[in-house]
């Protein structure tokens, strides 16, 4: 068992984790002994700047605290999608200048969309609707900022699983609308991390939706249009359904 700690700065919603930063947490433990995709569900909102327990239970990692279950992770439970090509470098800054969090507000202090978070303290992924793509389709670049980057100068593996986290949100939200929804279940593969200072396309879309269930498909690449990560994602509406009243 280690301890853990979610410091502020990886945050979601304001007083819980970054969903996606949190399932790369419990992803990235399970690094050396899995050669694929990883699996992580989350079962509780992610407590702030307190000791959480990371562990080695029987069938993979589990992060709990003060004796409850808040997230696991284990192999793959389901088939990554296969992606759209990458949009290519300007039309997905073209879709990033679109995202609804430019004009109206969303999560401004989120560690992945803040728009409130400066250069190398939050994320700034901010993807928005993708010219000429089917309704939904969202794109964006991102800088892989240098205060990510460990000693060898690649991006941390919860960091690029933080990356991937609200495309996929943003997704629903331009197929259907505003709406909130929290990510539980994100099963991801990093096939190349970001070095320092790389700028990469971001590209999500929805892919089904069940009952308060969304599912979104998003994939990273490089500048030469090659594939560096990918994820299915599982999230759940909070509140009234999309074009639903309260």
């Amino acid at each position: 068992m280690s301890k853990v700690m979610i410091g502020r700065q990886f945050c979601g919603p304001p007083n819980s984790g970054n969903g996606g930063y949190v399932c790369g947490v419990l992803a990235d433990g399970l690094a050396e002994d899995l050669n694929g995709p990883v699996t992580a569900v989350l079962r509780a909102p992610i407590p702030l700047d307190v000791d959480l327990d990371l562990q080695r239970g029987e069938d993979g990692m589990v992060l709990s605290g003060q004796g409850s279950l808040i997230g696991a992770a284990g192999p793959a439970r389901v088939e990554l999608p296969e992606p759209p090509p990458s949009p290519g470098l300007e039309a997905a800054r073209a879709a990033g200048a679109r995202h609804i969090g430019h004009t109206q507000r969303t999560h401004p202090i989120c560690f992945t969309c803040g728009t409130a978070r400066e250069e190398g303290d939050g994320l700034r992924v901010f993807a928005g609707p993708l010219e000429g793509a089917e309704p939904g389709v969202v794109a964006c670049t991102w800088v892989a900022h240098p205060n990510f980057a460990g000693p060898d100068g690649t991006i941390a593996p919860a960091v690029v699983w933080a990356a991937l986290d609200c495309p996929g949100y943003f997704a629903w939200v331009e197929k259907e609308g505003r709406h909130g929804a929290l990510l539980g279940t994100m099963t991801g593969e990093i096939l190349r991390r970001p070095n320092a200072g790389e700028e990469c396309v971001l590209v999500a879309w929805p892919i089904a939706r069940d009952g308060r269930k969304e599912i979104a498909g998003v994939a990273m690449y490089d500048l030469d249009n090659r594939l560096m990560a990918r994820a299915h994602q599982v999230w759940i509406v909070i509140g009234p359904p999309p074009g639903q009243a309260a």
